[in-house]
This record gives structure tokens, C-alpha cells and sequence, in this order.
């Protein structure tokens, strides 16, 4: 296995579950806490229901069963493992490597914020976290053309 698919498979398996890609890179503590904070999360903000919800279609479903106190943390718990683990498996060395997971976070959490009037928790939080994402990768490379200039 070549060093970049042993870091996909840590990042996969963070996106699967946050703290699976921290065990598997034998930073247990950091796992077990990060698994820990995530299924606190899901419970008290009811994710799976609102999950459900969501993707049935039943959006003012969604909305009701959301505990918005506690969703608002879970795009930053998710984005930290995700990159936690790619950076624990020898990625994430370039310059600025970290904006765009600091933008999909951010973005992340004020689609949650802003959901319960448009969309739902899940799919705006989807689309806001995307949006970082690609804004962070944007700014990322203007920063990187930008330092060798």
C-alpha cells in the first residue's frame, strides 16, 4: 500500500466516523475523544432523526427534531478528524493546507446556523460545508501563487 492510499484510507474512515482514522493511525486518546464527541453530539442535537428526516423530504420534520445548541459544534468536530488524521498520516505539509478545512468548518457551521429557516440542518450544513471547501481551496492556491511570486 503506497503512502497516499494509507492516507485516503484514514480520511475515509474519519469522513465514516470521526475518530476511526485518529485509532488507525495509533492516536488512541485522541480517537476515543474525538468518537466521544461525536456521538455526544449526535444524540443531544438528534442528528440521525434529523438525517432521516432530511432525506425523506420532510424537512419541517427535520427542523422540529433538530437541537440546534448542539448541531452548531458538529461541522467542526467532523472537519478537525477528517483533518487530523490526514495530517497524523504524513499529508497536509504545504503551505496553507489547513485553509480549506478551516472555510468548510466555518461555512459548515453557519449553514446550521441559518438552516432552520430555509433548508435544513442537513442539507444546508452540507452545502455550506462544500462552499468553504471550495473557497478554502480557492484562497489556498491565490496564497500559494501569491508566496512565490
Amino acid at each position: 500500500m503506497s503512502l497516499n492510499s494509507n492516507k485516503l484510507e484514514k480520511v475515509l474512515w474519519s469522513v465514516a466516523f470521526p475518530g476511526f482514522g485518529q485509532l488507525l493511525n495509533g492516536k488512541f486518546f485522541k480517537g476515543i475523544l474525538l468518537i466521544g464527541m461525536e456521538l455526544l453530539i449526535n444524540v443531544q442535537s438528534n442528528l440521525n432523526k434529523v438525517i432521516i428526516s432530511s432525506f425523506r423530504g420532510d424537512i419541517s420534520e427535520a427542523i422540529a427534531q433538530t437541537d440546534y445548541q448542539w448541531l452548531m459544534f458538529y461541522p467542526c468536530i467532523y472537519m478537525f478528524a477528517i483533518w487530523d488524521a490526514y495530517r497524523d498520516a504524513g499529508g497536509g505539509n504545504t503551505p496553507y493546507a489547513v485553509v480549506p478545512i478551516v472555510f468548510g468548518a466555518y461555512f459548515g457551521t453557519l449553514g446550521v446556523i441559518f438552516s432552520s429557516d430555509i433548508f435544513g440542518a442537513v442539507w444546508l450544513g452540507l452545502c455550506g460545508m462544500f462552499a468553504g471547501l471550495s473557497l478554502g481551496l480557492l484562497i489556498k492556491k491565490i496564497l500559494i501563487a501569491k508566496r512565490s511570486a
